[in-house]
């Protein structure tokens, strides 16, 4: 039990130490790319939620 625990945490920061590293190399088109993305799931977000609206009503006055 003890072996996993350490394997775990050697997984860990490992893994912490890598995202740190990556994180730090800047990329020139992350504004723009985020921006596009950000605008994408909102616009992925109202659709479903008209959408579920929607179904909510139909199953509302079909159903109950």
């Amino acid at each position: 039990m003890e072996i996993a625990i350490v394997v775990a945490l050697l997984i860990g920061v490992g893994s912490a130490i890598a995202t740190l590293m990556l994180g730090g190399k800047s990329d020139e088109n992350y504004r723009g790319a985020a921006k596009r993305n950000s605008i994408n799931l909102s616009l992925i977000y109202t659709v479903v939620i008209i959408l579920s609206f929607a179904a909510l009503g139909i199953y509302l006055v079909w159903f109950v």
